[in-house]
């Protein structure tokens, strides 16, 4: 039967889902790297992964029977997109499933950061009774500034106001400010207004790097510091000097450039043992619920590519969806470089063959196209031999719709 890998356990609820598209599952509870990873591919057809797996173009390439990848989380830099794409890869993510997971964390982390909750704990767990409102702050009053403005940062601005605070935000994109948060038109602008900067960025190359020295230094003296998007975003060596300054009063810090492949392993991080500092493993869309919702979603994307072929969502292969047909005995699925004349030779083939076309949809994405064509009749396998070994094929699959 047709195997699936599933790597750094995600929710179970994902596994009924697969095996209802006639797959096989096993699963490893942590990351492989590059040369374990293409060992445990072979013979492979989908593999599920988190954030600490990451696909390379090598690992690609050493992996033949592999059709799908299932990001069982928001992000997919830990994949190499454009090595999956040329090869007919689909890969799935769960850009929505955890908004609601990681905003609770931010704002839960913002009460505790302003009430100086760490250090109050730290020292009644050491025997020390310190009561004291010094340096104790409530939200209500407070600004708070959002540097990214999508699923996240749009619900964390609505909770935020209802908690009586005032929102900024900032985002390259024009997007529609919620409730009465207000547009900033520069980062420079958030910086210099807000007593709490929080990012919610997504992972584009270009955000690399994206806050350091000068973007510290522009923030207000006593302000609050959450990054729950990126590792990648954030330089920690200037953000720890900004503390131990007592610039930045306290941060919140849940991604990290460097982090273990499992549990157990050591964390070294430049942020650890400051004052006021909140330090969590990558958990900002780690709960149950959460959890559940993500295993559901890539998972049924995962077995609906498998059983119908259909894309929506994906983000390597165009986003196609072809309903059932009635009378579809054969559903052809083709991947193709993106060459005009590519469509007219397939459909040529298709009618040289007699063959009874009920449905097709097709589409594109940059050098990548994408057919999807339920037929009432089989192709002789003559035909799809000469389909796979046309030039700008990519990948072709046959789906019996009849089973």
């Amino acid at each position: 039967m047709p195997h699936a890998l599933l790597l750094e356990n995600p929710h179970i609820d994902a596994d009924p889902l697969l095996e209802r598209a006639g797959l096989t599952v096993s699963r490893h509870p942590g990351a492989l790297q590059d040369d374990e990873l293409i060992e445990a591919l072979q013979g492979v057809r989908v593999l599920g992964i988190r954030s600490a797996t990451k696909v390379t173009a090598r690992v690609l390439e050493n992996a033949p029977d592999l059709e799908a990848i299932g990001a069982f989380c928001i992000g997919t830099t830990q994949i190499d997109l454009q090595a999956a794409a040329r090869r007919g890869i689909a890969v799935f993510n769960a850009p929505y499933s955890n908004t609601r997971s990681v905003v609770e964390l931010a704002i839960g982390e913002i009460i505790a950061l302003l009430r100086r909750l760490t250090e109050r704990d730290r020292a009644l767990h050491s025997g020390v009774w310190e009561k004291s409102a010094s340096g104790s702050h409530e939200v209500r009053g407070r600004t708070l500034g959002i540097v990214g403005y999508g699923n996240i940062g749009a619900q964390l601005s609505v909770i935020a106001e209802a908690l009586g605070m005032t929102v900024i935000f900032y985002d390259i994109a024009d997007k529609l400010a919620l409730g009465n948060a207000r547009k900033c038109s520069t980062v420079s602008e958030l910086l210099r207004e807000a007593d709490i900067v929080s990012l919610h960025v997504d992972d584009r190359g270009a955000n690399r790097g994206l806050f350091g020295g000068p973007e510290f230094g522009m923030m207000k003296p006593g302000s609050i510091f959450l990054n729950l998007s990126r590792g990648f975003v954030v330089d920690n060596n200037a953000l720890r000097n900004a503390v131990l300054e007592g610039h930045i009063a306290g941060a919140a810090i849940d991604v990290f450039p460097e982090e273990p492949n499992a549990n157990g392993e050591e964390f070294v991080s430049a942020l650890r043992g400051l004052p006021n500092v909140i330090l969590t493993p990558h958990i900002g869309g780690s709960t149950q619920e959460a959890q559940e919702a993500i295993g559901g979603f890539v998972g049924n994307k995962l077995g609906t590519y498998v059983t119908h072929a259909n894309t929506d969502l994906s983000v390597t292969l165009p986003s196609l969806t072809l309903p059932a047909n009635d009378g579809a005995i054969q559903r052809i699925s083709y991947v193709h470089r993106n060459t005009p004349g590519v469509m007219a030779l397939v459909n040529q083939a298709f009618a040289e063959s007699g063959a009874n076309v009920s449905g097709q949809i097709l589409g594109t994405r940059g050098e990548i196209g994408y057919m999807i064509s339920d037929l009432s009749n089989e192709l002789p396998g003559e035909v799809l031999e000469a389909l796979s070994g046309m030039e700008d094929t990519i990948r072709l699959r046959v789906l019996n719709l009849t089973s």
